[in-house]
C-alpha cells in the first residue's frame, strides 16, 4: 500500500500524521482482518485436541437426515 502521510511536528518533533480518509479505511480494514485472524488462530489451538468427525462422515449424517 503506497502511503501518503502529513507529518504535523510539535515544537519541532513529530507528533501527529494525518492521512487521506480511504487510506485510513484500508488500514483500518487490514487491522480488523488482522484481529479476526488472530481470534481464528487463538479458537483453533484451544480446541486443537477436542474429537472432531471427517468431512466425508458429515455428509453420510447430513444425507440420512435429508432421506
Amino acid at each position: 500500500m503506497d502511503l501518503k502521510p502529513q507529518v504535523i511536528k510539535k515544537d519541532g518533533k513529530e507528533e501527529y500524521v494525518v492521512l487521506p480518509y480511504d487510506e485510513f479505511l484500508k488500514i483500518e480494514q487490514i487491522l480488523e482482518d488482522y484481529e479476526d485472524l488472530i481470534d481464528l488462530r487463538k479458537a483453533k489451538a484451544e480446541t486443537i485436541n477436542e474429537p472432531s468427525i471427517p468431512f466425508n462422515e458429515v455428509e453420510k449424517i447430513i444425507k440420512k437426515k435429508k432421506d
